[in-house]
């Protein structure tokens, strides 16, 4: 299958063929013949193959002459045609393609039917199915395009000339593939801790191991239904714990706080208010003072009136001795 644009020399009878599809149809007419062959011969010589030179060379290239001029036209026109009409599902597979173009024009055209000449078919059929590949790889989104050449063995080279982008380019994609690769294998070996348990416990364990939703469905095959009520099994669940951590701190900030003035005996209401003045003489800022009484586990309704209304512990210390 073609991954590559690097070329070798083409062999000689498409090239001979080449050239032959290049002549003006009265270029093969009865003593323009002759002229022909010295042509081509010539241009043959110019691209490297030094046909006027070898008479094997100068027999095909004869042949492939008298033979256009027997069907009526150069054998490139047909078989051009017949691999321009190919989709790309026709040429999946290429050496399939290959037996069914030589089998429907092999009769007119024997020389395709060669062994060496096969060969050179299948590239070309290799060639074309690249070309279907890369427009097709055009017309999708985003960056599926370079994912589906990378996934058919194109050459990263190739794949930056062919779509017109830079090889950093495509090689960031091939770094996703291969994170999404490695994810994936994460993920299976998740699953293989967990292979003897029900859905909905899968489903917790990789939602555990922050393994994304849609990675479940696909790698996992766990229906959305099953996720959808784990998820909401597992906010239910959230809820209680953020309603009980709720009760905790509100319950720890009221004991941090202690009583309620109400609630204070008045045998503790002046122990308390002597304690608040003795820290008092220590310091005037508020910040210091609320530090220290909150050191000192003294209720927080009256540290509030200690640094507000200071005055009013007196009032309070005599209501408390009566």
């Amino acid at each position: 299958m073609a991954n590559s644009d690097a070329t070798e020399k083409q062999p000689l009878w498409l090239s001979i063929e080449e050239k032959i599809l290049a002549l003006d149809s009265l270029d093969l007419a009865g003593d323009n013949l002759e002229a022909a062959v010295q042509q081509i011969s010539g241009e043959l010589d110019g691209d490297g193959y030094k046909v006027s030179s070898l008479g094997g060379s100068m027999l095909e290239l004869r042949f492939a002459l008298d033979k256009a001029v027997q069907v009526g036209h150069p054998m490139l026109k047909d078989l051009n045609g017949a691999v321009g009409a190919f989709s790309l599902e026709d040429v999946e597979d290429a050496y399939g393609a290959a037996s069914k173009l030589i089998g429907d024009l092999g009769a007119t055209w024997p020389k395709m039917t060669k062994a060496a000449n096969r060969a050179d078919v299948i590239q070309m059929i290799e060639a074309a199915r690249l070309d279907l590949m890369v427009a097709k790889a055009k017309g999708m989104p985003d960056d599926q395009g370079i994912r589906m050449l990378i996934g058919d063995n194109v050459a990263f080279d190739v794949i930056a000339a062919r779509m017109e982008i830079t090889a950093e380019e495509v090689e960031e994609v091939n770094k996703a593939i291969e994170a999404e690769k490695a994810e994936e294998a994460r993920i299976l070996g998740l699953l293989e801790k967990v292979a003897d348990k029900p859905d909905d416990e899968k489903v917790r364990h990789l939602f555990d191991n922050n393994v994304a939703e849609p990675l479940i469905v696909s790698v996992a095959k766990i229906g959305q239904d099953a996720i959808d009520a784990v998820k909401k099994a597992m906010e239910e669940e959230l809820k209680e714990k953020e309603r009980l951590a709720a009760e905790a701190a509100a319950k720890k900030k009221a004991e941090a706080e202690g009583p309620a003035l109400e609630d204070i005996s008045p045998e503790d209401m002046v122990d308390h208010i002597e304690a608040i003045r003795e820290i008092m003489e220590f310091s005037d800022q508020e910040k210091e003072i609320r530090t220290m009484c909150e050191q000192s586990a003294l209720p927080k309704a009256l540290v509030d009136i200690a640094v507000t209304d200071p005055a009013k512990l007196d009032e309070l210390e005599k209501q408390a001795e009566g």
